[in-house]
């Protein structure tokens, strides 16, 4: 006769807590293996019932410990009965790091996320930047989370990393920890990563993602009219660190470079070509992908004016990015505009207003861009009214006379 599990929950009550709760345990006994684990909830010692294991009464107390110890007691079943017909034996302490989540082959997500993120964490600096570190970080903490509060566990095998699975995390980050579409696609979108690595590694077949649509924020206004970048070019600044912050923003208009990429250039990055033009040749800090750029009149003249002030061989003066935040903030109060001004707008500045808008392909414009997939580009690319009606005049010329409608 085979072996069977046998399952009891209980008290501990020799370590009642100051709220005069106890601990409600579990035992796994599977053959002559046996483990304890917590339930972590607690229970009222005069309310439970010894012989069954569980709470008695009907208040709402009682009956959320009993769903509780039901849920669990169905779990540890299904995983006994899932490990006996893969491996054919199974012992106490397979069947409890089953339930919680922690897979002997090292399958599990959390696990395998914390691998991730080792990883990243030792290519900051080289073709990382700290600040994608700390996204993969804030992105491993809310999983984390999720299964701590949802389901008392500290890490779930990725069988079990289902289509639902993903639709409810969602939910828990929009609804119940209130954070922003783009904060949570963002964590969602770093789970994905995790996965698509699981996959890489052969450690599952299967994609729980395929067909899941992650939601995602319209973000208006990222990218500036012509009429606000002229503002911000022509209106009169103190000298200081408010002139610098806004020259530092123009250049970035006319080269997309971000803040820490324009922050680290250094004249060995401008190389002139056997033409007489200058380009950037440098890679992105952020993702070690390489861009170029060739330097138009603006971001060369702006050169010029800068010339010898950088420090530590660096070409700009550039402010700490709090300083350059509050100074274009301030500048774009006088000009009157309805929103704040970020410097990453001016990397979408470039993109749509000073390159797309003007027939520059996408694909070039990725390219001066660093990204590594146009997917990237596109959600940079925002096309003004102007430039849709102007293409469209364009394409009814080309096509006037090569389609007759017959009445």
């Amino acid at each position: 006769m085979g072996t069977t599990v046998k399952v009891l929950f209980y008290l501990k009550k020799n370590q009642t807590k100051k709220s005069g709760l106890s601990a409600v345990m579990g035992r796994i006994t599977v053959g002559k293996t046996m483990v304890q684990f917590s339930l972590k909830v607690d229970a009222d010692a005069a309310l439970w019932d010894i012989k069954v294991g569980r709470m008695g009464g009907k208040s709402r107390s009682a009956l959320d410990i009993n769903r509780q110890i039901d849920k669990i007691n169905l779990l540890i079943h299904s995983r006994y009965k899932e490990i006996k017909e893969n491996q054919g034996s199974v012992t106490a302490l397979q069947v409890k790091n089953a339930i919680q989540g922690i897979a002997s082959t090292g399958d599990a997500v959390l696990d395998q996320f914390a691998k991730m993120n080792e990883t990243v964490s030792l290519r900051v600096g080289i073709d990382r930047s700290q600040s994608s570190y700390d996204h993969y970080r804030k992105s491993y903490n809310a999983l984390r989370h999720f299964l701590r509060v949802k389901y008392n566990l500290s890490d779930i095998p990725f069988k079990a990393l289902t289509y639902s699975f993903i639709e409810e995390y969602q939910f828990h980050l929009r609804i119940e920890r209130k954070f922003k579409a783009s904060t949570s696609g963002g964590y969602i979108l770093y789970l994905r990563k995790v996965v698509r690595n699981a996959i890489n590694k052969r450690i599952i077949s299967r994609d729980p993602f395929y067909g899941f649509e992650a939601e995602t924020a319209i973000n208006k206004h990222k990218t500036l009219s012509k009429e606000e970048l002229d503002q911000i070019m022509t209106i009169e600044t103190p000298p200081g660190l408010q002139s610098i912050s806004r020259d530092m923003f123009v250049f970035a208009s006319f080269t997309g470079m971000s803040y820490i990429d324009v922050k680290n250039l250094t004249p060995e990055k401008i190389v002139t070509m056997e033409d007489g033009s200058k380009w950037i040749m440098d890679k992105r800090q952020k993702t070690g992908a390489p861009f170029h750029v060739r330097l138009m009149d603006i971001p060369l003249a702006l050169i010029e004016k800068y010339r010898g002030q950088g420090v530590d061989g660096k070409l700009f003066p550039m402010p700490c990015t709090a300083t350059v935040y509050f100074s274009l903030n301030a500048i774009a109060k006088r000009c009157d505009f309805n929103k704040k001004v970020s410097y990453h707008q001016a990397r979408h500045t470039f993109a749509s207003l000073i390159t797309l808008s003007e027939g520059v392909p996408i694909e070039t414009v990725s390219r001066m861009l660093g990204h590594r997939d146009i997917k990237t580009t596109q959600i940079y690319a925002e096309l003004s009214l102007d430039k849709v009606a102007q293409d469209i005049r364009l394409l009814s010329e080309r096509i006037r006379g090569k389609y007759i409608l017959i009445d």
